[in-house]
């Protein structure tokens, strides 16, 4: 007998044939004849120091002992450049299938800004309606002496990135060149629901809304709104609002005033490379891009980029990956797994690329 669990379903058993869905909340696991299954993931390695780092997120991931399934998959820079795949529709269809996609880096000097961008992860974010980019930050900031310890939940598929504008006279001292910022209702309020939701979930219990709205008055005021709809369904959680020049500096001189900061897609691509810059450096901080309606596979990678002049020398450190992988087994339903990956990560291991690795996987599988 198979059985094979899905998330968000409500209770109730349908049977077709042999075929045995639990329709369990929370179920992810597959069983055959009483066997566990595994997850499957789908590997996207991508360029530089990518395949390096999503290696050792692999093996740190197994060591668990959670099961998973992993294919690879060539997508990246050096792939456009050999045969100018970038993502074919084909290929999104079978990354469909999976039930989260692990991505490393991509990028590579030869291949000209946004080609990648847009073509790649930007595709992925929009056609698997990826619309949720989480990213939590620990740590102590320089000149404080406590951790800190919030989320930025950025909203992942509007605002500036969508693509709307264009440019008229070109190359001519007349040139006009105009970038809209798309934001729906929709969009915007499923964003911030899923901040409130998350923040009913913690100790503090509370909600920052970061925009402009003193300047983005049309797209400010969309997003003000719906957020004082939303909070009024959530008289548990506490708010705020900043203005993100302000946010940039509490980052730096008061992080500890955050708990959930939820943001637009812009404001929250730039705060949270600054978040990583107070909880530790780039190189440890984490990254979720959502589907938390469940309709398709949730992608989940470093922040950090390529790196191609490290490549290969062991230099790279995997602990942004591994801890981007224990993202992606919390929305498996693997959260004792990922609680174990983010205690050896608070060890803080050092070494070469695999070393740190091995050291990681060690500690989890308590060796």
């Amino acid at each position: 007998m198979f059985k094979v669990g899905y998330f968000g379903l409500k209770p109730g058993i349908c049977r077709f044939g042999e075929l045995v869905l639990c329709h369990e909340e929370k179920a992810t696991c597959a069983f055959y004849d009483g066997l566990l299954m595994a997850h499957r993931i789908a590997l996207i390695g991508g360029d530089g120091i990518g395949p390096e780092v999503t290696a050792e997120a692999v093996k740190v991931v197994r060591a668990t002992g959670v099961a998973i399934d992993t294919t690879d998959f060539d997508l990246g820079g050096m792939r456009y450049l050999r045969d100018g795949e970038i993502l074919s529709d084909d290929v999104l269809n079978q990354l469909r299938k999976f039930d989260a996609i692990l991505l490393g880096a991509v990028g590579t000097p030869d291949v000209p800004p946004g080609i990648i961008e847009r073509g790649l992860l930007l595709k992925m974010r929009f056609d698997l309606d990826l619309y949720v980019n989480q990213r939590p930050f620990v740590g102590t900031a320089p000149g404080h002496v406590t951790p800190h310890d919030f989320v930025v939940i950025r909203e992942n598929t509007e605002g500036p990135y969508v693509g709307e504008g264009g440019v008229l006279r070109r190359g001519t001292p007349h040139e006009i060149a105009t970038q809209g910022s798309v934001n729906t209702r929709h969009g915007v309020e499923r964003c911030i629901r899923y901040a409130f939701e998350l923040a009913a979930k913690r100790e503090r219990k509370h909600v920052t809304l970061v925009h402009k709205t003193n300047v983005l008055t049309f797209a400010g005021d969309l997003w003000q709104r719906a957020f004082n709809d939303v909070a009024a369904q959530f008289p548990q959680v506490g708010t705020a609002y900043n203005h993100v020049d302000a946010a940039c500096i509490y980052f730096v001189e008061d992080p500890h005033r955050y708990d959930v900061i939820v943001t637009d897609n812009l404001f929250g691509d730039i705060l949270t490379d600054l978040g990583g810059a107070v909880s530790g450096g780039i190189g440890l901080a984490s990254s979720a891009n959502l589907n938390p309606a469940r309709t398709g596979p949730s992608m989940f990678e470093p922040s950090h980029g390529s790196a191609p002049d490290i490549v290969g020398t062991g230099k790279a450190n995997p602990t942004a990956a591994i801890l981007s992988a224990a993202l992606m087994l919390d929305f498996l339903n693997e959260s004792a797994a990922a609680d174990r990956i983010r205690a050896a990560c608070d060890a803080a291991p050092t070494g070469s690329t695999v070393d740190i690795g091995n050291a990681i996987a060690a500690i989890v599988a308590g060796k």
